[in-house]
Order: structure tokens, then C-alpha cells, then sequence
């Protein structure tokens, strides 16, 4: 997108801030901000390239600011990095825009070494609600470590599968509190009988 183009919208986007209409005002203001997102895009990738690793994790999070599919390439190469820090900051993000070409990338962590990384991929793909997932996520309920079933857990009720009733009732026994917390939250995310 050329520098005209973006100077065309940006002064039209500005007038409509102006406008009567509080929906329109707000749909200028977002607008305007995705604006400036895009103009930025370059700079954000730059920082990411060659920026030290904090510049990096921030230019992560303001690629998920500015989404679409534009930004999956940058993200999807961020969470094969070997940081985990790199690889948790691009899960994460690729989880709250649960854009459909992230999904299998995002189950590929499952089997990640670090516990760490694994269980904030199981709750990225929360945000997909895929029935799909069940079955691959269910193994990780009897993971028995207060994280992992946990993070299983929460996500298995945000896909909100009815089956899974007497699984996450049996997590209610847990030795571990976050576990059976987790379990408590899933089970009411169920759909009733």
C-alpha cells in the first residue's frame, strides 16, 4: 500500500471522528488505528528481525494488534524459534487470533519438550472451539501435574464438548488445586443436558 493511499484514508478516517453518529466515530477510531497498524507493519517486522529479545516479544504482541493473515508467516516462523520466550509470546498470539491456518502449527506444540510451551498452546487452542481437538486433547487430562491437565481442561470446556462431563467431573478429585479449579470452571462451560 502506497503512501498516497494511506494519507487518503487517514484524512477521511480523521474527518469521520468528527461525525454525529457515535458508531461512526468509533468505526473511524478503529479504523484510524488499523491505519496506523498497517503503515507500521515494516517496522514492527524490522524490530523483529533485529531487535534484542524483549524488542522482539514486543513486536510479537503488536503483530497480533494489527492481525490478519498478513501477519501468520512472521508468527507461524516466530513458534519454531528455540526461545521459549519468542515461542510462548507467537502461541499466544496466534491462539488469540485463532485464524484457521494457525491451528495445525499450534497442535504441532503439543509435543514441545517444555512443559511451559505445551500448555499455553493446549489454552491458544481454546480459542478455535474445534470439536476436533478433543481427542487430541484429551490425553492430556491425566497429565496429573496441576498444569498441563489444567490448561487441558479449561480449554476442553471452551469447545465445550458434553461428553467430557464425567472426565472433568473426575478432575474435580484432583491432589491439585489448580486442576480441580480448572475442572470446576470447564464443567460449568458444558452445555446443560
Amino acid at each position: 500500500m502506497n503512501g498516497k493511499t494511506l494519507d487518503k484514508r487517514r484524512q477521511a478516517l480523521v474527518a469521520a471522528l468528527k461525525d454525529p453518529n457515535e458508531e461512526v466515530r468509533a468505526a473511524a477510531a478503529y479504523s484510524l488505528e488499523r491505519l496506523e497498524g498497517l503503515g507500521g507493519l515494516e517496522e514492527i517486522l524490522d524490530l523483529l528481525r533485529k531487535g534484542n529479545r524483549p524488542a522482539k516479544i514486543k513486536a510479537i504482541y503488536a503483530l497480533g494488534a494489527i492481525g490478519g493473515e498478513k501477519v501468520l508467516p512472521p508468527l507461524l516462523y516466530c513458534i519454531s524459534r528455540p526461545e521459549d520466550d519468542i515461542k510462548s509470546a507467537a502461541i499466544e498470539v496466534l491462539g488469540n487470533l485463532a485464524h484457521q491456518a494457525a491451528l495445525m502449527p499450534l497442535v504441532d506444540k503439543l509435543r514441545d519438550p517444555s512443559t511451559a510451551i505445551r500448555a499455553k498452546a493446549i489454552a491458544a487452542l481454546a480459542n478455535f472451539r474445534d470439536p476436533s481437538l478433543v481427542p487430541v486433547l484429551l490425553p492430556f487430562l491425566d497429565a496429573d501435574d496441576g498444569f498441563i491437565d489444567a490448561e487441558a481442561a479449561r480449554t476442553l470446556g471452551q469447545i465445550g464438548n458434553r461428553q467430557l462431563e464425567d472426565r472433568l467431573i473426575a478432575l474435580m478429585q484432583s491432589r491439585h488445586p489448580s486442576t480441580r479449579e480448572a475442572a470446576a470452571t470447564a464443567l460449568g462451560k458444558l452445555a446443560p443436558a
